[in-house]
């Protein structure tokens, strides 16, 4: 395992079907998200950079909070917390909603809120560069729709408001499957979720986690839903 350059001050992590990424600013350096089988994220993003680093978590799934654990201060969504596990008791949660601004020193992110996946999905948009860095809402993998506080209506709301700011965004750098991936992705995932929220696309099914789910494939993208179908 070992980075892999995007630019200069731009890296991804590639761990077991899950990556993160650090950026490197002119001040202090951000991990997104700290991996699902990486312990010591930090200890290799200090490899490529001898600037404080921060951690941001795109959302709070198992496989991105892997070296959670290193940091005395993660930032995110507070909708987050309720499917953060709390083991980390004495760790300080940094707030951050919707259009707040991480700044690097000469490079701010902006964040912007995507719940629907989970109640905190946040991306961070390179305001430089107009990297998007989504997390799971935006990606040509496996999308997982099903489990405690996922809501297909607010997804599809979140990528609309995405897609609005769309001339922001050069390329889309999400946790999962094809990596960058084209804007256009955006218009094509809100056209699928909605046919799945019609019931357009006929559902398969699979098990996940001991867990029977349902399958919708999407042309881009795989949504996973309850397994009831609904």
């Amino acid at each position: 395992m070992a980075w892999v350059e995007i630019d200069g001050s731009t890296y991804r992590f590639e761990d077991g079907g899950v990556r993160f990424f650090l950026l490197i600013g002119e001040e202090s350096a951000l991990l997104i998200d700290s991996g699902m089988e990486m312990r010591y994220a930090k200890e290799y993003a200090e490899q490529l950079t001898d600037l404080p680093i921060m951690l941001f978590n795109t959302h709070t799934d198992p496989d991105h909070v892997g070296s959670n654990a290193e940091f005395d201060t993660v930032i995110m969504n507070p909708a987050e917390l309720i499917n953060y596990n709390l083991r980390y008791s004495s760790q300080n949660i940094e707030p951050i909603f919707d259009g707040d601004i991480i700044d690097l020193g000469g490079r701010e992110l902006r964040a912007i809120a995507l719940p629907g996946h989970t109640p905190g999905s946040t991306a961070l948009l390179d305001l430089n560069s107009g990297m998007l860095f989504s997390g799971d809402p935006v990606q040509n993998g496996a999308i997982f729709m099903f489990g405690p506080m996922r809501n297909l209506a607010a997804y599809i709301l979140s990528l609309q408001r995405l897609q609005d700011m769309v001339d922001e965004i050069s390329a889309i750098y999400p946790s999962h499957g094809k990596c960058p991936l084209d804007p256009s992705i955006i218009e094509k995932l809100i056209e699928g979720a909605q046919r799945v929220e019609s019931g357009e696309i006929e559902a398969g099914f699979i098990e996940v986690f001991g867990q029977k789910v349902t399958t919708y494939n999407l042309g881009v993208a795989t949504f996973l839903g309850k397994g009831d179908g609904k």
